[in-house]
């Protein structure tokens, strides 16, 4: 990887497990019309594959109103906390994410806060992934070139796609929802892992 000085993580399905997140918001989405929980999320898994977020087209196709995110239902994949502590040793961590506001004190909650020397989240800057202004104000922040940085997330849209334009190295981690698109030429990412245990074996040498 080169020079490599940050290593810089998604949040959603990347350091923390959203699997009951979407549960809750689809049975509060679905809560007011005939739609069953079923065939909402076959339809929904049916856009994830097309690199689609699911849980947004689903709601714009039904005509229904998106129910808010509980980040209250978040919680640290297995794997989290022995992956950062033991990256954040050799490399500088940082976080390009989309989210509300509060991510610091989120992070803080989980037990992950001490291992992250960045955060970088959309609520707080005012724009978002795929924007490519997120990635530069990260760069600026962090005093780092591109080439210097590896973008980890789950989805190639959001994550892979913008990281690779901008001359990051990318890892895809194919966790949640974001693991079911097909990469294309523009978002097809430097390497490819299943879990963090993975990304911690791939830079943890």
């Amino acid at each position: 990887m080169g020079e490599l000085q940050w290593l810089f993580f998604d949040i959603g399905s990347t350091l923390v497990d959203e699997s009951k997140a979407y549960e809750h918001r689809i049975k509060d989405t679905i809560a007011d019309s005939n739609i069953t929980y079923e065939h909402f999320y076959e339809t929904m898994l049916n856009f994830w594959r097309q690199g689609k977020k699911g849980d947004t087209e689903v709601a714009r196709l039904f005509n229904l109103k998106l129910g808010k995110w509980h980040s209250e239902d978040e919680f640290l994949y297995p794997e989290t906390h022995n992956c950062l502590e033991k990256l954040s040793q050799k490399y500088k961590i940082g976080i390009i994410a989309n989210q509300v506001l509060g991510t610091k004190d989120r992070l803080a909650k989980m037990g992950i806060l001490k291992y992250i020397d960045l955060i970088v989240a959309s609520a707080e800057v005012g724009v978002s992934k795929p924007d490519l202004e997120i990635f530069k104000i990260a760069f600026d922040r962090a005093m780092c070139k591109p080439e210097q940085a590896v973008m980890i997330g789950d989805r190639l849209d959001n994550d892979i796609a913008p990281a690779k334009q901008l001359g990051m190295k990318t890892v895809w981690i194919r966790q949640g929802f974001g693991g079911l698109a097909i990469p294309d030429t523009d978002n097809s990412p430097d390497c490819a892992v299943d879990n963090l245990y993975e990304v911690c074996e791939l830079f943890g040498e």
